[in-house]
């Protein structure tokens, strides 16, 4: 399945569900976060992408300042109803691209959580330094299916599926190891011209699980919300299949996370 910014706004139709069926991101990425910005609160932050506050609740927590930019009408609506205690986090429903700050606002980070991707590359960097302090840092990082030596092979399985829906992998099968793929954001961070890389951090773990805890997740991702509902369907019910010949019910998928934070030039 390709990645066509056309499907940024198939994520709203799963704002009641992303929340929960999403991993959170490692508490080593935030505690790494800090100390390669600095940053401390009450520091204002700009998150772009804020979904329903995946990533917005735990720097909220922590007494940050946030002003979260969104573009799905529901997934706002989702973000302000779990952030509703904290008094100097607001969610604004808008593009990145067409956003604006009131006049004079500069924020000290501004950090995308799985939604650099889905905004224009003719804007966003130029954009994320104009709305930067002196110094100031933007940190991207994505949540992505890893396939390291010892991965689960149920996805081999489940590949031929896809194989046979016409929405099969790009590239070879297996992928690399997370360890062995590049870092595609670092590269435009330098080539962008507005920012210099300073830290980059990788984090591999794994989750179990159920048939329908599986089926949850893959209905946050933009590809199968805008399948064809009888390709859908006949994947999914192969899902249930293969799962419930096991013993437990259940499949392994291991998640990598690469932190990529540059310093504004």
């Amino acid at each position: 399945m390709s990645h066509d910014l056309r499907l940024r706004t198939t994520f709203d139709h799963a704002a009641d569900t992303y929340q929960n069926a999403r991993p959170d991101y490692p508490a080593e990425l935030y505690s790494d976060l800090l100390t390669i910005t600095a940053i401390t609160p009450p520091a204002h932050l700009l998150e772009v992408g804020c979904g329903p506050g995946k990533a917005t609740l735990p720097l909220a927590r922590m007494g940050f300042g946030i002003t979260a930019v969104e573009l799905g009408s529901a997934l706002a609506a989702e973000a302000r109803h779990r952030l509703a205690e904290f008094a100097d986090v607001s969610v604004v429903t808008s593009s990145f691209e067409d956003w604006e700050p009131p006049t004079g606002i500069r924020f000290d980070l501004a950090y995308a959580a799985t939604a650099w991707k889905w905004v224009d590359p003719e804007v966003k960097y130029a954009k994320a330094a104009k709305l930067l302090t002196e110094g100031g840092h933007l940190a991207v990082w994505n949540a992505e299916h890893a396939m390291p030596a010892d991965f689960d092979p149920f996805f081999t399985e489940i590949q031929k599926v896809y194989e046979e829906i016409g929405e099969g992998h790009d590239g070879p099968w297996p992928p690399p190891p997370p360890e062995a793929l590049p870092n595609p954001i670092a590269t435009e961070f330098e080539a962008s011209g507005h920012f210099t890389v300073v830290g980059t951090r990788l984090y591999v773990w794994a989750l179990r699980y159920t048939a329908d805890e599986y089926i949850a997740l893959l209905d946050t991702f933009s590809g199968h919300i805008a399948m064809e509902p009888a390709k859908r369907e006949h994947l999914y019910q192969e899902v249930r299949r293969r799962l419930a010949a096991r013993p437990d019910g259940r499949l392994t998928r291991h998640w990598s996370v690469v932190l990529t934070i540059g310093r504004r030039l």
